[in-house]
């Protein structure tokens, strides 16, 4: 890691930049004719995508009900009893965002209301790359069956044989999801965001993928389809006082940056000591792992932070605006109120990272690069539009024109005036 000893605040914006690169103009370009070729050739362009990109020559995208019905025997007893912890716990904590608001009498006679309604069809990419993200499933599956949307269309890269994961099929099942597409990359995004013959269009798209299907969610929402996030390679802030254990918080940091080489990780600490043995407990924990390669490129662009005490830590974290923050610190709950942007956050020094990734409850689609200080994670409310209504009575109207009138003349909109005054002439 790059060790940063008691760096200034007002000066420290290289400190919180991403090692990402911005996507370059081929990759733009590329992933632009992707989505015209499919807009115009449909599932002959799937088709030809499927064998170029994804190297599979398939009869069918479309995955058959007995390869759902069969995941579950493809799997072992206790993955599937994992699998279904996790899927209450998510269930447990998301169904709690669901409420119906009640109508407001903003003034005597004028009453307004907003009502969640579902968006009809929505559609989830998951990445099957490097690792076959089936937690994904459940954590964009069950908000899409909590909010009452009617059709899921999930889209994921074939294996080389032309199958899709079992822990995918099997979590689609459990979610309800009955359209699974062997698809990957941009040629998957453009399928459900303009639709063919075989997949069909949605209204809006979720999933985290690699920069062609970043890429393509970004020129499809030019296109009227809606998306999630912002999401680009994972990242973890950890911030750890003298009470932390080094080898739990080079654990947390490893978790993270094994996702990948351009994944980020960064330790805020007030303790020389815990600094000096994170870094050694992240040598000997990176020798015993299969994919060390992959840490050690992430680690080269990571950072580790001494600074004076834990308020100035949170002020950098901050300004980092993590997706995962970390306080491994002496009562934790004091900071809480301090934490002002970050996607998820995780108190004490038993509460990793990881547990949120998979099953406590909380959803794991967040926003990176920086985008927590304005975005939210994926949640129920992600899978709905909220619809306004109001209603106004005779005797509400007479108590409102007035200002209507003379804000809508002051605007020069004497059709808004004239659309109260004819209602008020007429009582």
């Amino acid at each position: 890691m790059n060790i940063y000893e008691y760096p200034d605040l007002q000066n420290g914006a290289d400190l919180i930049t991403r090692p990402t690169a911005q996507t370059s103009a081929a990759v733009s370009a590329r992933t632009a004719e992707i989505l015209q070729q499919v807009q115009l050739s449909g599932d002959e362009a799937l088709a030809r995508y499927s064998v170029e990109l994804d190297g599979v020559k398939l009869p069918s995208f479309r995955v058959s009900e007995d390869a759902l019905k069969a995941s579950a025997r493809e799997l072992s007893a206790d993955l599937k009893e994992a699998i279904q912890v996790a899927y209450q716990n998510i269930q447990t904590f998301h169904r709690t965002q669901l409420r119906a608001e009640e109508p407001v009498d903003t003034m005597p006679g004028v009453s307004c209301w907003r009502k969640s309604v579902p968006i009809g069809r929505v559609g989830v990419y998951i990445p099957g790359g490097s690792a076959p993200l089936f937690s994904t499933v459940l954590m964009l599956g069950i908000p899409a069956q909590i909010a009452g949307c009617q059709e899921v269309i999930l889209c994921t890269p074939p294996q080389k044989d032309g199958t899709v994961h079992p822990a995918i099929r099997y979590c689609a099942q459990l979610c309800g999801i009955q359209n699974l597409f062997a698809l990957g990359g941009a040629h998957a995004i453009a399928a459900m965001a303009y639709g063919t013959k075989t997949v069909p269009s949605v209204s809006k798209i979720f999933g985290p993928g690699n920069t062609w299907v970043t890429t393509a969610k970004q020129l499809v929402s030019l296109d009227g389809v809606a998306i999630d996030l912002p999401a680009g390679p994972s990242e973890v802030c950890v911030i750890a006082d003298a009470s932390a254990n080094p080898d739990f918080v080079a654990a947390d940091l490893l978790s993270q940056a094994e996702h990948g080489p351009d994944s980020q990780v960064m330790l805020i600490t007030d303790s020389p000591d815990v600094a000096s043995g994170v870094l050694q407990a992240l040598a000997a924990q990176t020798a015993a792992l299969p994919r060390q390669q992959l840490v050690q490129e992430a680690l080269q662009n990571s950072r580790l932070l001494l600074v004076q005490d834990i308020p100035t830590a949170l002020q950098w974290a901050n300004l980092y605006a993590p997706e995962h923050l970390i306080l491994s610190v002496e009562n934790p709950e004091k900071w809480v109120d301090k934490v002002e942007n970050a996607g998820s956050v995780f108190l004490g020094h038993f509460t990793p990272e990881s547990a949120g990734d998979y099953a406590s409850g909380t959803n794991h689609a967040l926003p990176t690069n920086g985008y927590a200080r304005g975005y939210s994670g994926v949640s129920v409310d992600s899978f709905v539009k909220k619809i306004t209504f109001q209603q106004i009575t005779p005797a509400g109207l007479r108590h409102l024109a007035p200002t209507i009138e003379q804000m809508a003349e002051a605007e020069g909109l004497q059709a808004h005036a004239n659309a109260v005054r004819i209602r008020v002439n007429s009582l």
